[in-house]
């Protein structure tokens, strides 16, 4: 049973649907997708007591109001932003009751000193989207998945919502460091560079470019020279994934990165740090610090 929970006012500037993803299809030119930040997502299902993988809202800097249409339990996780229930300030990374006819905002990206770059919206029960190879997630490089939240939509949860009650007042979330710091793993072309680029890298501090998105974190900083000019044929690449372009600038990929690039990659920056590297805004300082093989 399905149950109308949300009607969208203002999606923000981009609002999508996304879960754990669609890992295992990159034969096919399809890569895994899913949440930015992995930690939030899961964050915002526990608060109002869903299972995993329950679909959330993927909000960029905020900037949503919907109207409810029912009495619905949610959570709101990841950057922080200004949120309001009609009138009425409401707390981030807790769970939250709605009323038909109330109005949740969520403010825009430096409201009250906000900081990162996703914001995730869980209602229990969870979000009811097209399943495509198995997710809701929308894929922007790729054109995969359900299409972004557009004015007017009618936003829906399966049949549940609102019959729970959550079992915590508020969660901890992760501080914010600045520079970010992600670790990393040597990558699989380190014979494409001097023996101590991966040294050279973490010796560097870099800043988020405004050209980043889900797709790549581009950066800017020392750049890392390569020893040879070679060509490089195509190869795989993961989320996670430190290319070095012709620039030596670095590009971290996440989770719409493509399947194959041409472009060596240097080092892997650990699957727990993803969600921390995703949330850092353009203008953020990023340093890198070699991890453990076990990381």
């Amino acid at each position: 049973m399905l149950r109308h929970a949300l009607t969208v006012i203002d999606p923000g500037a981009r609002c999508l649907f996304v879960d754990r993803g669609r890992p295992g299809h990159a034969h096919l030119g399809v890569s895994p997708s899913g949440a930015a930040d992995p930690d939030s997502y899961a964050l915002a299902n526990r608060l109002v007591a869903n299972r995993v993988g329950c679909t959330e809202l993927e909000l960029l800097v905020g900037g949503l109001i919907m109207r409810t249409e029912t009495t619905l339990r949610i959570a709101l996780t990841g950057a922080p932003r200004a949120v309001r229930i009609n009138d009425t300030p409401a707390a981030m990374n807790a769970p939250l009751t709605l009323h038909d006819g109330d109005m949740l905002s969520v403010g825009t990206a430096g409201q009250r000193g906000a900081v990162g770059v996703y914001t995730y919206l869980a209602a229990f029960g969870g979000f009811v989207a097209a399943h495509v190879l198995g997710s809701a997630s929308t894929d922007v490089l790729g054109g995969v998945g359900p299409p972004p939240i557009a004015i007017d939509d009618d936003v829906w949860v399966w049949s549940g919502a609102g019959e729970t009650s959550a079992s915590v007042d508020v969660a901890p979330v992760r501080a914010a460091s600045d520079p970010v710091a992600l670790r990393v793993l040597e990558g699989p072309r380190g014979d494409r560079f001097a023996s101590d680029a991966v040294d050279q890298l973490c010796r560097g501090v870099y800043t988020v470019t405004p050209a980043s998105n889900r797709v790549a974190i581009r950066l800017d900083g020392p750049p890392i020279a390569p020893i040879t000019q070679a060509e490089l044929a195509s190869e795989g690449i993961i989320a996670g994934a430190v290319q070095i372009p012709p620039d030596g600038r670095p590009i971290v990929f996440g989770p719409d990165h493509p399947t194959t690039g041409g472009y060596p990659v240097l080092a892997v920056v650990v699957a727990s740090d993803l969600g921390r590297a995703a949330q850092a805004q353009p203008g953020a300082r990023i340093s890198f610090v070699r991890a453990r093989a076990n990381a």
